[in-house]
Protein backbone atom coordinates (compact mmCIF):
# COMPACT_ATOMS: atom_id res chain seq x y z
CA UNK A 1 0.00 0.00 0.00
CA UNK A 2 1.04 3.58 -0.36
CA UNK A 3 1.82 5.80 2.58
CA UNK A 4 0.94 9.47 2.24
CA UNK A 5 4.55 10.10 1.23
CA UNK A 6 5.86 7.42 -1.11
CA UNK A 7 5.05 3.95 -2.37
CA UNK A 8 6.22 1.26 0.00
CA UNK A 9 7.90 -1.20 -2.31
CA UNK A 10 7.24 -4.83 -1.49
CA UNK A 11 10.24 -6.98 -2.16
CA UNK A 12 9.45 -10.29 -0.63
CA UNK A 13 11.72 -13.29 -0.75
CA UNK A 14 9.73 -16.30 0.32
CA UNK A 15 10.23 -20.01 0.07
CA UNK A 16 7.40 -22.07 -1.37
CA UNK A 17 5.60 -24.74 0.59
CA UNK A 18 3.72 -27.67 -0.85
CA UNK A 19 0.18 -28.15 0.42
CA UNK A 20 -2.96 -30.19 -0.15
CA UNK A 21 -4.95 -29.69 -3.33
CA UNK A 22 -8.38 -28.21 -2.64
CA UNK A 23 -11.54 -28.08 -4.67
CA UNK A 24 -11.79 -25.01 -6.87
CA UNK A 25 -14.00 -22.27 -5.47
CA UNK A 26 -14.77 -18.66 -6.29
CA UNK A 27 -12.46 -16.51 -4.17
CA UNK A 28 -14.07 -13.03 -4.02
CA UNK A 29 -11.91 -10.34 -5.57
CA UNK A 30 -11.22 -6.97 -3.99
CA UNK A 31 -9.16 -3.80 -4.21
CA UNK A 32 -7.55 -1.43 -1.75
CA UNK A 33 -7.39 2.26 -2.53
CA UNK A 34 -6.39 5.64 -1.14
CA UNK A 35 -6.10 9.24 -2.27
CA UNK A 36 -3.71 7.97 -4.94
CA UNK A 37 -6.89 6.79 -6.69
CA UNK A 38 -9.05 9.91 -6.28
CA UNK A 39 -11.74 8.97 -8.80
CA UNK A 40 -13.15 5.44 -8.68
CA UNK A 41 -16.24 4.30 -10.56
CA UNK A 42 -17.46 1.77 -8.01
CA UNK A 43 -20.35 0.57 -10.15
CA UNK A 44 -17.90 -0.40 -12.89
CA UNK A 45 -15.61 -1.97 -10.30
CA UNK A 46 -18.47 -4.12 -9.06
CA UNK A 47 -19.47 -5.01 -12.62
CA UNK A 48 -15.88 -6.18 -13.10
CA UNK A 49 -16.39 -8.78 -10.38
CA UNK A 50 -15.05 -6.99 -7.31
CA UNK A 51 -16.85 -7.84 -4.06
CA UNK A 52 -14.96 -5.83 -1.44
CA UNK A 53 -12.75 -2.81 -0.98
CA UNK A 54 -10.40 -1.61 1.75
CA UNK A 55 -10.07 2.17 1.85
CA UNK A 56 -7.29 4.16 3.48
CA UNK A 57 -8.63 6.18 6.39
CA UNK A 58 -5.64 7.38 8.37
CA UNK A 59 -1.86 7.37 8.79
CA UNK A 60 -0.03 7.92 12.05
CA UNK A 61 -1.92 10.59 13.99
CA UNK A 62 -1.59 13.49 11.58
CA UNK A 63 -3.09 12.31 8.29
CA UNK A 64 -6.72 11.69 7.35
CA UNK A 65 -7.10 10.50 3.78
CA UNK A 66 -8.96 13.31 1.98
CA UNK A 67 -10.81 10.85 -0.26
CA UNK A 68 -11.88 8.41 2.43
CA UNK A 69 -15.42 9.68 2.83
CA UNK A 70 -16.19 9.85 -0.89
CA UNK A 71 -14.62 6.44 -1.47
CA UNK A 72 -16.54 4.90 1.42
CA UNK A 73 -19.84 6.40 0.33
CA UNK A 74 -19.26 5.35 -3.27
CA UNK A 75 -18.42 1.78 -2.32
CA UNK A 76 -21.48 1.60 -0.09
CA UNK A 77 -23.79 2.93 -2.80
CA UNK A 78 -22.45 0.36 -5.24
CA UNK A 79 -23.24 -2.48 -2.82
CA UNK A 80 -19.65 -3.44 -2.04
CA UNK A 81 -18.46 -4.82 1.29
CA UNK A 82 -15.98 -2.25 2.58
CA UNK A 83 -13.68 -1.32 5.44
CA UNK A 84 -10.96 1.15 6.38
CA UNK A 85 -7.24 0.71 6.91
CA UNK A 86 -4.63 2.58 8.92
CA UNK A 87 -1.01 3.02 7.82
CA UNK A 88 1.01 2.63 11.00
CA UNK A 89 3.91 4.78 12.15
CA UNK A 90 5.08 2.99 15.31
CA UNK A 91 7.86 5.53 15.82
CA UNK A 92 5.56 8.51 16.38
CA UNK A 93 3.02 7.45 19.03
CA UNK A 94 1.64 4.41 20.85
CA UNK A 95 -0.45 1.70 19.30
CA UNK A 96 -3.42 2.72 21.43
CA UNK A 97 -3.13 6.35 20.33
CA UNK A 98 -3.10 5.38 16.65
CA UNK A 99 -5.93 2.86 17.05
CA UNK A 100 -8.12 5.52 18.64
CA UNK A 101 -7.22 8.02 15.90
CA UNK A 102 -8.15 5.42 13.28
CA UNK A 103 -11.48 4.64 14.95
CA UNK A 104 -12.32 8.33 15.30
CA UNK A 105 -11.74 8.98 11.61
CA UNK A 106 -13.57 6.21 9.79
CA UNK A 107 -11.87 3.01 10.90
CA UNK A 108 -14.58 1.69 13.19
CA UNK A 109 -16.58 -1.49 12.69
CA UNK A 110 -20.28 -2.34 12.92
CA UNK A 111 -21.87 -5.76 12.56
CA UNK A 112 -24.08 -4.80 9.63
CA UNK A 113 -22.75 -7.44 7.26
CA UNK A 114 -21.13 -4.92 4.92
CA UNK A 115 -18.37 -3.47 7.14
CA UNK A 116 -15.06 -5.31 7.33
CA UNK A 117 -12.95 -5.11 10.50
CA UNK A 118 -10.47 -2.27 10.29
CA UNK A 119 -7.03 -3.20 9.01
CA UNK A 120 -3.64 -2.30 10.46
CA UNK A 121 -1.16 -1.72 7.62
CA UNK A 122 2.15 -2.52 9.31
CA UNK A 123 5.06 -2.71 6.87
CA UNK A 124 8.14 -1.04 5.44
CA UNK A 125 8.85 2.44 6.75
CA UNK A 126 8.54 4.91 3.84
CA UNK A 127 10.64 7.52 5.63
CA UNK A 128 13.48 5.82 7.47
CA UNK A 129 14.59 2.70 9.31
CA UNK A 130 12.78 -0.42 8.11
CA UNK A 131 11.53 -1.29 11.62
CA UNK A 132 10.92 2.33 12.66
CA UNK A 133 13.77 2.14 15.17
CA UNK A 134 11.94 -0.39 17.34
CA UNK A 135 13.30 -3.69 18.60
CA UNK A 136 11.33 -6.82 17.72
CA UNK A 137 9.85 -7.06 21.21
CA UNK A 138 8.90 -3.38 21.20
CA UNK A 139 7.25 -3.79 17.79
CA UNK A 140 5.20 -6.76 19.00
CA UNK A 141 4.12 -4.73 22.02
CA UNK A 142 3.13 -1.81 19.78
CA UNK A 143 1.02 -4.05 17.54
CA UNK A 144 -0.57 -5.68 20.59
CA UNK A 145 -1.42 -2.25 21.98
CA UNK A 146 -3.11 -1.26 18.71
CA UNK A 147 -4.93 -4.59 18.40
CA UNK A 148 -6.19 -4.70 21.98
CA UNK A 149 -7.36 -1.08 21.85
CA UNK A 150 -9.25 -1.68 18.62
CA UNK A 151 -10.82 -4.86 19.98
CA UNK A 152 -11.87 -3.20 23.24
CA UNK A 153 -13.59 -0.41 21.32
CA UNK A 154 -15.08 -2.24 18.35
CA UNK A 155 -15.58 -5.82 19.54
CA UNK A 156 -13.48 -7.36 16.77
CA UNK A 157 -9.75 -7.66 16.23
CA UNK A 158 -8.21 -5.71 13.37
CA UNK A 159 -6.96 -7.43 10.25
CA UNK A 160 -3.15 -7.29 10.03
CA UNK A 161 -1.70 -6.36 6.64
CA UNK A 162 2.00 -7.10 6.21
CA UNK A 163 4.62 -9.02 4.25
CA UNK A 164 6.37 -12.13 5.48
CA UNK A 165 9.73 -10.45 4.94
CA UNK A 166 8.90 -7.39 7.05
CA UNK A 167 7.16 -9.42 9.75
CA UNK A 168 10.11 -11.79 10.07
CA UNK A 169 12.60 -8.93 10.22
CA UNK A 170 10.75 -6.55 12.52
CA UNK A 171 8.83 -8.86 14.90
CA UNK A 172 11.26 -11.81 14.86
CA UNK A 173 8.43 -13.69 13.15
CA UNK A 174 6.09 -13.43 16.13
CA UNK A 175 3.22 -15.91 16.29
CA UNK A 176 1.37 -13.86 18.91
CA UNK A 177 -1.48 -12.69 16.68
CA UNK A 178 -2.39 -15.77 14.65
CA UNK A 179 -5.19 -16.88 16.97
CA UNK A 180 -6.96 -13.51 17.02
CA UNK A 181 -6.15 -11.35 13.99
CA UNK A 182 -7.03 -12.23 10.39
CA UNK A 183 -3.97 -12.03 8.12
CA UNK A 184 -3.80 -9.92 4.96
CA UNK A 185 -0.58 -10.90 3.23
CA UNK A 186 1.07 -8.90 0.45
CA UNK A 187 3.04 -10.89 -2.12
CA UNK A 188 3.14 -10.06 -5.80
CA UNK A 189 3.54 -13.54 -7.24
CA UNK A 190 1.51 -16.51 -8.45
CA UNK A 191 1.00 -17.83 -4.90
CA UNK A 192 0.95 -16.49 -1.36
CA UNK A 193 4.19 -18.29 -0.47
CA UNK A 194 5.38 -18.77 3.09
CA UNK A 195 3.21 -17.03 5.70
CA UNK A 196 4.34 -15.39 8.96
CA UNK A 197 4.61 -17.66 12.00
CA UNK A 198 1.41 -19.02 13.51
CA UNK A 199 -0.94 -18.34 10.61
CA UNK A 200 -1.86 -21.51 8.72
CA UNK A 201 -3.65 -19.54 6.04
CA UNK A 202 -4.23 -15.99 4.86
CA UNK A 203 -7.65 -14.33 4.99
CA UNK A 204 -6.78 -11.77 2.30
CA UNK A 205 -4.01 -11.82 -0.30
CA UNK A 206 -2.79 -8.66 -2.04
CA UNK A 207 -1.39 -10.24 -5.18
CA UNK A 208 -0.63 -7.20 -7.36
CA UNK A 209 -0.18 -3.45 -7.11
CA UNK A 210 -2.11 -2.79 -10.32
CA UNK A 211 -4.56 -4.55 -12.57
CA UNK A 212 -7.87 -4.25 -14.34
CA UNK A 213 -9.38 -2.35 -11.40
CA UNK A 214 -8.09 0.73 -9.53
CA UNK A 215 -5.54 0.36 -6.75
CA UNK A 216 -3.96 -2.80 -5.40
CA UNK A 217 -5.54 -6.11 -6.33
CA UNK A 218 -6.76 -8.44 -3.59
CA UNK A 219 -8.46 -11.77 -3.07
CA UNK A 220 -10.41 -13.24 -0.14
CA UNK A 221 -9.48 -16.79 0.83
CA UNK A 222 -12.93 -18.36 0.92
CA UNK A 223 -16.30 -17.72 -0.69
CA UNK A 224 -18.73 -14.81 -0.59
CA UNK A 225 -20.59 -16.30 2.37
CA UNK A 226 -17.32 -16.39 4.28
CA UNK A 227 -16.59 -12.78 3.41
CA UNK A 228 -20.03 -11.79 4.66
CA UNK A 229 -19.41 -13.72 7.90
CA UNK A 230 -16.23 -11.74 8.44
CA UNK A 231 -18.21 -8.53 7.99
CA UNK A 232 -20.65 -9.80 10.61
CA UNK A 233 -17.83 -10.18 13.11
CA UNK A 234 -17.05 -13.88 12.77
CA UNK A 235 -13.27 -13.42 12.77
CA UNK A 236 -11.23 -15.66 10.51
CA UNK A 237 -8.88 -17.31 12.96
CA UNK A 238 -9.51 -20.98 12.23
CA UNK A 239 -9.40 -22.81 8.92
CA UNK A 240 -12.13 -25.14 10.19
CA UNK A 241 -14.78 -22.42 9.90
CA UNK A 242 -17.27 -23.09 7.13
CA UNK A 243 -16.83 -20.92 4.04
CA UNK A 244 -14.02 -18.93 5.63
CA UNK A 245 -10.27 -18.83 5.14
CA UNK A 246 -9.70 -22.40 4.01
CA UNK A 247 -6.02 -23.19 3.86
CA UNK A 248 -4.88 -22.53 0.30
CA UNK A 249 -2.55 -24.89 -1.51
CA UNK A 250 0.81 -23.12 -1.81
CA UNK A 251 2.12 -24.85 -4.88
Amino acid sequence: MRSSHILSFLTVGASVLAGPTLLKRADPLGIDISNFQPSVDFTTVKDNGVSFVYIKATEGTDFIDPDFSSHYEGATSAGLIRGGYHFAHPDTSSGATQANYFIAHGGGWSGDGITLPGALDIEYNPDGAECYGLSASAMVSWIQDFSDTYHSSEGVYPVIYTTTDWWTTCTSNSASFASTNPLWIARYASSVGTLPAGWDFETFWQYADSGSNPGDQDQFNGDLTGLQKLALGNGVVSNTQSNVGLNRSKE
